[in-house]
């Protein structure tokens, strides 16, 4: 029986999709599996008994992936299962930047014993009037899951929409309106865009993306909006162009004190994904990659090894190898199990950056002694029987 274990609350409807093969316990020193939304983990302990880390939501800056992927454990993300509740979030942002809808809003509530506040409010009203979105131009950066949704939600709305990712999958471009233009220097949209919204993820390479000689190509009336990674902006530059109304307005869900206590920001707790719908949708799929890795030793959505999926084994067993990904590998597990007269009926290998990883389907199954032979070879991090 498998065991897992929950580092936070995890939406019942996800984890009944563990069967009665699996059973959940109160302590890690115990699971297979550990599931984790928010919860920091880069100072914990992590168990040699885990083998797989699911993360419910897309984000995984809370998990040491470096440490995970060098013990072999596979680290599960769930991208796409939150994107709608994000994309709501940002079209709500983007309309709260075009209307003074929270000010006219505060204004009621300061006026609400005022008997007259009906005819008052038809005065005052015109001090919180904005823009409509429809004509405007949008600059949408990154179009992944949630970038799809915003630029086509965007584009529905009558908004004048551009799109920039240098790696968008054939998959995406498919999904794309034909009415969002595709660009292909960034530039272009922080120079000529309205409204210009990032959904990259946060790495070395785009962090700090925005920053000072980027605010200074945006137009003076330019909201820039990021419910993608807060430190995608940096900081020091974007109250530098606030204070100076270098640009309009910024919008975000990463909430930080230099920047909630300007005027001309609109700051969110980071509740682009906290719906129900998202919370269920991110646990459901969290388990299903759970489960389809722990049983059959198949990979979607990792963010540390490559996809492999050999479905299911109807062979005498499965064995998966997470390796090195240095010349010969393959070949030395191949040459071992020949050795040993084990015929190899199915194998599928893959490899990303760093690490490979192989399923094979035996033709008989190898003693304990044959899969330790197989630990031993150098350049080998995790061997499982499946």
């Amino acid at each position: 029986m498998y065991q897992y274990y929950c580092l936070n609350p995890i939406a019942e409807v996800g984890l009944k999709n563990f069967d009665g093969s699996y059973a959940r316990t109160d302590r890690i020193t115990d699971a297979d599996a550990v599931l984790v939304r928010s919860a920091a983990m880069h100072d914990m302990d992590i168990p040699e008994c885990v083998c797989v880390i699911g993360r419910a939501g897309a984000g995984v800056n809370n998990i040491p992936l470096g440490k995970c992927s060098e013990r072999g454990i596979a680290v599960f993300n769930t991208p796409g299962a939150n994107a709608n509740g994000v994309k709501e979030m940002v079209l709500a942002g983007l309309l709260l930047a075009s209307r003074d809808i929270i000010g006219g809003h505060y204004w009621v509530r300061s006026e609400r014993q005022n008997e007259d506040l009906a005819q008052l409010a038809e005065k005052q009203k015109k001090a919180f009037a904005g823009n409509e979105v429809m004509g405007k131009k949008l600059g949408v950066i990154g179009l992944g899951a949630i970038g799809i949704l915003v630029a086509n939600a965007a584009a529905a709305l009558g908004m004048e929409v551009y799109g920039y990712d240098p790696y968008i999958s054939v998959n995406a471009a498919w999904k794309l309106s034909r009415d969002v233009k595709h660009i292909t220097d960034v530039n272009d949209i922080y120079q000529e865009c309205d409204y210009i919204t990032l959904h990259v993820p946060l790495m070395d390479s785009t962090k700090g993306m925005v920053d000072a000689s980027v605010f200074a190509q945006m137009k003076s009336s330019a909201v820039l909006l990021n419910f993608a990674r807060g430190p995608l902006v940096d900081t020091k530059a974007l109250v530098e162009a606030l204070r100076t109304n270098r640009i309009r307005k910024y919008v975000t869900d990463f909430p930080e004190s230099d920047i909630a206590s300007l005027k001309n920001a609109i700051v969110f707790p980071h509740l682009g994904a906290s719906t129900a719908e998202s919370e269920d949708n991110c646990a459901v799929m969290a388990v299903r990659e759970v489960r389809d890795y722990l049983e059959n030793g198949n990979i979607h959505n990792s963010v540390n090894y490559p996809n492999c999926d050999m479905g299911v084994c109807r062979f005498a067993m499965r064995v998966t190898i997470i390796y090195r990904n240095i010349p010969n590998m393959l070949s030395k597990f191949t040459a071992a199990f020949g050795d040993l007269g084990i015929n190899i009926e199915r194998m599928s290998n893959e490899a990303k950056g760093e690490y490979g990883y192989v399923i094979m389907d035996l033709a008989n199954e190898a003693d304990d002694m044959s899969i330790e032979a197989i630990r031993k070879i150098k350049g080998v991090l995790k061997v499982r029987v499946l």
